[in-house]
């Protein structure tokens, strides 16, 4: 077979653990989106996100239709979104967002990670204070005027809208994300995908021996099937 198979083997398998990885976020997401707020995405728009981003993320719909329809179900584990923050090797600030159906279980590895890895878990706003939590919507860019678009948006909190590859991208704060979502689907735009975000107000350069300290961490971090996001300073 040769190395360039086993290459290949070992891509394809990357490939498939991360989309494994997304589809058992998205299918958290589902359920949280249900348990608040029902089944019909048409009076659910939180729903209505998180089945965007879905299709965007290539899931069958057989399948985000099933996970609707079980997080109905009285049985299905009830997830509670949990956040963590703290430093990791060489002072990076690491914000963690989780969800979890058990609490203890989920803080005590995320905290395992940190010691492991010659870093520590801090209290709430300990490092959050350094990022701006922002929400953004991708849109087919095709047949659309970028700065009428932003002048439009402005009034329901949009900060950024730019032109990148044939989609436009839309950014706000947090806050704003169901004004902007509103604003979008009454002009009968379509949602490509949506979702939040924090960015480092200023980012921490390393050397590529720290870098490799604190990659270690993140993989440790990425692989819990408990955490969704994960976000740092590092440059």
């Amino acid at each position: 077979m040769g190395r360039a198979f086993e290459f290949r083997k070992a891509r394809k398998f990357k490939r498939w653990d991360k989309m494994a990885k997304t589809f058992s976020r998205l299918g958290k997401d589902i359920v949280i989106a249900v348990k608040e707020g029902g089944s019909d995405p048409e009076s659910n728009s939180a729903l209505r996100a998180v089945i965007q981003n879905c299709r965007a993320a290539n899931m069958p719909k057989a399948n985000y239709e099933k996970a609707i329809k079980n997080a109905s179900s009285k049985d299905t584990s009830d997830y509670k979104k949990v956040n963590f923050e703290g430093y990791g090797p060489h002072g990076v600030a690491v914000i963690v967002e989780a969800a979890t159906d058990n609490n203890q279980r989920t803080v005590a590895n995320v905290r395992s990670y940190f010691n492991k890895c010659n870093g520590s878990m801090g209290t709430t706003g300990s490092v959050s204070f350094m990022f701006d939590h922002n929400c953004h919507f991708k849109i087919p860019a095709e047949g659309i005027d970028v700065e009428e678009l932003e002048f439009e948006l402005i009034d329901h909190g949009a900060e950024e809208v730019f032109a990148e590859g044939d989609q436009i991208i839309i950014y706000g704060s947090f806050e704003s994300f169901g004004s902007i979502q509103s604003a979008l689907e009454t002009k009968s735009l379509t949602i490509v995908s949506s979702g939040f975000e924090r960015i480092p107000q200023q980012t921490k350069e390393l050397t590529d021996a720290q870098v490799e300290d604190m990659e270690k961490l993140l993989e440790k971090i990425e692989e819990d099937d408990d955490v969704q996001n994960v976000y740092h300073n590092m440059g």
